[in-house]
């Protein structure tokens, strides 16, 4: 199937006070009666890109998505105050409460998928199935493959790597990169914090893609400033804080998911999440499938990625209708 699905107006969109001041902004599209499935975007700071829904029929699915603390539409862009993975985790059920929703499928991309692998090894029984994309694990490798000079990133990128560190003190490491930003982005140095702000959302952006379109990554005005704050912001606040789980912990307790259902994508040359990443997680979880994309990198604009996400989204729906009957 080479190509997306159409995309599609929401029919409902609100706002979800979670507590501790932030309130989340959701929307549903699709078919009302459709099989509920929750988009979690990636980050973490980003917010619902604008062709999400084009991942899957809007005659087979109510598709929610919805924007994490401190992101997009959502209250306080990239405030970390009260802001961590297990209230992100706690915001999820919140809004499946307020929608009703007895079981869906989750679809996660990125450190989406490291939310959406959390939840539901959280809450299994409330789950059909995994789509996960760019699978981010949090583990330490995971962090030092994207900020330490070690690692594929660095070693791939040097120049990118060179200007995105330029400023941070040596010996230069991932911890080293995040005591550094987390500094400056929360300084009073409106001059200094702006241009840490550009680095860290273009060293991000020039990894994104196997090609990329001519001038990425050259300058961020195209961007708006909430979105490249709470990205850099938010991002380097959960990097520092180690995504605020345990080392290893999604694969130490990937057994208590194994029978749930999922597929598994990811781009061979990946620079921001580690293709090893994907093949642990399947080794570990007898119930998913894994499709490596050979020519495609972390995002989901790349063809590659784009279409295989379609196609298993079409599968899940399949298979979801097979098990009711």
């Amino acid at each position: 199937m080479k190509r997306l699905y159409p995309d599609v107006t929401s029919y409902q969109d609100g706002f979800l006070d979670v507590g501790s001041g932030h309130s989340l902004f959701y929307e549903q599209s699709g078919n009302p009666d459709g099989i509920p499935v929750l988009f979690i975007h990636g980050g973490p700071g980003g917010g619902l890109p604008p062709n999400y829904k084009c991942f899957f029929d809007h005659q087979r699915y109510r598709i929610i998505g919805y924007e994490q603390r401190g992101c997009g539409r959502s209250t306080h862009p990239g405030v970390t105050t009260d802001n961590d993975t297990w209230q992100n985790l706690n915001d999820i059920s919140l809004l499946k409460q307020h929608l009703n929703i007895d079981k869906w499928l989750i679809f996660g991309g990125s450190w989406g998928s490291t939310l959406a692998l959390l939840y539901t090894l959280e809450y299994p029984r409330c789950v059909y199935g995994l789509i996960l994309r760019g699978v981010f694990l949090a583990r330490k490798q995971d962090r030092d493959w994207f900020l330490a000079p070690s690692g594929c990133a660095a070693q791939l990128f040097p120049e990118h790597y060179r200007q995105f560190t330029k400023d941070v003190p040596q010996p230069v490491t991932s911890e080293a990169v995040c005591i550094y930003y987390s500094e400056v982005l929360h300084s009073d140095n409106e001059v200094r914090r702006h241009a840490a702000l550009k680095r860290w959302y273009q060293w991000e952006e020039r990894l994104s893609r196997l090609t990329l379109p001519p001038g990425t990554g050259e300058s961020t005005a195209h961007y708006p400033i909430s979105l490249v704050a709470s990205l850099a912001t938010l991002e380097c606040h959960f990097l520092s804080n180690k995504c605020f789980i345990e080392e290893n912990y999604i694969l130490d307790n990937i057994d208590k998911i194994r029978d749930v259902p999922g597929t598994i994508i990811h781009g061979r040359y990946d620079m921001i999440c580690k293709t090893e990443a994907a093949e642990s997680l399947h080794r570990g979880w007898p119930g998913s499938q894994l499709q490596i994309v050979p020519d495609a990198g972390h995002s989901t604009s790349e063809p590659g990625i784009a279409y295989a996400l379609c196609r298993a989204s079409r599968d899940m729906a399949r298979f979801i209708q097979e098990s009711k009957k």
